[in-house]
């Protein structure tokens, strides 16, 4: 119980300390900035996310590492 009410306490403090430092900081971006690309960049982040989840996901293994695909040229002498 009171590893539980230490941990409560600590996640307040540290919300307050957030709320206190957004209200001393004015944003620089405004709502029009939201209006204009919030949801081109969610779609875009829930793009790339689905697609990093189903390349992993899919059981393919990628190799995209060259360690022991690049061989050196035979050595030639002249």
């Amino acid at each position: 119980m009171y590893v539980l009410t230490c941990l409560y306490f600590h996640l307040f403090t540290i919300c307050q300390s957030a709320r206190q430092v957004a209200l001393r900081q004015k944003s620089d971006l405004s709502p029009e900035f939201h209006a204009k690309y919030g949801l081109p960049l969610l779609i875009a982040g829930v793009t790339f996310c689905t697609a990093v989840w189903v390349s992993t996901s899919t059981g393919i293994t990628w190799n995209l590492s060259p360690v022991g695909k690049v061989q050196p040229k035979p050595w030639q002498e002249e």
